[in-house]
């Protein structure tokens, strides 16, 4: 889904989107952010690249982060979530990845877990894009978050 849908299906429920984003480091909001007109839209993406801003900004908590990993879906699921609290929004996408290069057998390069926050409910996904390199596991994990936001404003 293109960034143009997204804003459409988002301008159509009335709702406004926030990011929380790790391995992207905010790409995702820069592409919604490129499209003129754009703010009434976004309100605002959090970069969370270490576990202290996790913590610090959407409320991740330390035992989760110590649990499972910063590269998991609990942890993706509480900054989706630690996100659509902080902010004047009604859906939010996380990511948080090993885009590259490196990895391990654990969490290989290329694992990135998603999830999309709402007031309802929020969901979490894990996907395996595999060893591509840093610019293609970052380009398409914004792909995959740009997909899940605009399913779920479907």
């Amino acid at each position: 889904m293109t960034p143009e849908q997204v804003l459409a299906a988002a301008r159509r429920k009335g709702a406004r989107i926030a990011t929380a984003e790790s391995c992207t480091g905010g790409l995702i909001v820069a592409r919604l952010t490129e499209i003129p007109g754009s703010s009434d839209a976004v309100d605002r993406g959090f970069v969370t690249y270490s576990n202290a801003a996790k913590t610090q900004m959407l409320g991740v908590s330390a035992a989760t982060l110590a649990s499972y990993g910063a590269v998991s879906e609990p942890v993706a699921r509480e900054m989706a979530a630690g996100a659509l609290a902080r902010a004047e929004a009604q859906i939010a996408v996380a990511v948080t990845g090993i885009a590259g290069p490196g990895g391990s057998d654990h969490k290989p390069e290329g694992r990135v877990c998603f999830a999309i926050a709402t007031p309802e409910r929020t969901t979490a996904e894990t996907v395996e894009f595999g060893p591509l390199g840093r610019a293609k596991v970052r380009a398409a994990t914004v792909d995959h978050a740009l997909a899940l936001l605009g399913r779920a404003l479907g």
